[in-house]
């Protein structure tokens, strides 16, 4: 198994590309924290999921703009499992607006808990696997709209873009530590809070059309490239983005 031995978390991990990073990592071995805020059953219900299956895994409430809450996750992590090897920073929000109507405080959510999430829980698992002194593994789950504009989602855009200037930076600072950081860059990824979309056929025909394997792709399509990432076989691999979009990237023109 390509990751025995190491202790992940990944934020946001109740739900969606985040559950099925955590279960992913589960099932290669690592120990794995779930990082939920108010979706207590549904974190529950992923660590009982994993451990029936023979992992090892806990659920902790942390919410990832608040520097104390992701102390005391990382905390609780390395005092349940003993150390911590993978952080994939992979919560997220977002809400659209035209840009002229948008509210600052919308605007201010949207950077957040997307970049300054993403921030804080950099930081704070970085100093813990300097202090370890093997090295680790930064991931982000970021979006192709760290560089593909997407109308009426300025906020959401920025964040994701800040995401790509935090992990190109800190991948220069951390290399020394045999800490590597990377993104994850999804495009459309099919959740049960996409299914309003599934259900339109217009609105979906619209997105396919800008998707060049004109599909959506699977949570765990994700997972796979989570766990390479976190693996031994990514060692020489930092300050990079995976896109994992369908070739949407590529494509002219924008959402």
């Amino acid at each position: 198994m390509r990751l025995e031995g190491k202790v992940a978390i990944v934020t946001g991990s109740a739900t969606g590309i985040g559950r099925a990073c955590a279960q992913a990592m589960s099932r290669e071995g690592a120990c794995v924290t779930i990082d939920y805020v108010g979706l207590a059953d549904e974190a529950n219900q992923v660590v009982d999921d994993i451990e029936r299956d023979g992992g090892k895994a806990m659920a902790v409430a942390a919410d990832v703009t608040k520097w104390d809450q992701v102390q005391n996750l990382v905390d609780k992590t390395v005092s349940q499992f003993g150390r911590l090897d993978i952080m994939q920073n992979n919560a997220g929000w977002e809400k659209k607006y035209p840009f002229l109507d948008m509210p600052l405080d919308i605007y201010q959510r949207a950077i957040d808990i997307n970049l300054t999430g993403t921030w804080i829980g950099s930081q704070i698992a970085a100093r813990q696997m300097v202090k370890q002194g093997d090295g680790g593994r930064i991931i982000n789950t970021s979006s192709v709209h760290e560089d593909l504009a997407m109308p009426t989602n300025a906020a959401y855009c920025a964040s994701k873009g800040g995401i790509r200037m935090l992990m190109r930076t800190i991948a220069v600072e951390l290399a020394p530590h045999k800490i590597t950081v990377n993104d994850i860059a999804p495009g459309a990824i099919f959740t049960p809070i996409d299914k309003e979309i599934e259900e339109n056929p217009k609105v979906e025909e619209q997105l396919m059309s800008e998707i060049p394997l004109h599909r959506w792709g699977k949570p765990e399509e994700v997972a796979d490239l989570a766990v390479f990432l976190a693996s031994d076989s990514a060692a020489y691999i930092t300050g990079s983005t995976y896109f994992i979009d369908g070739g949407m990237i590529r494509q002219s023109g924008s959402l």
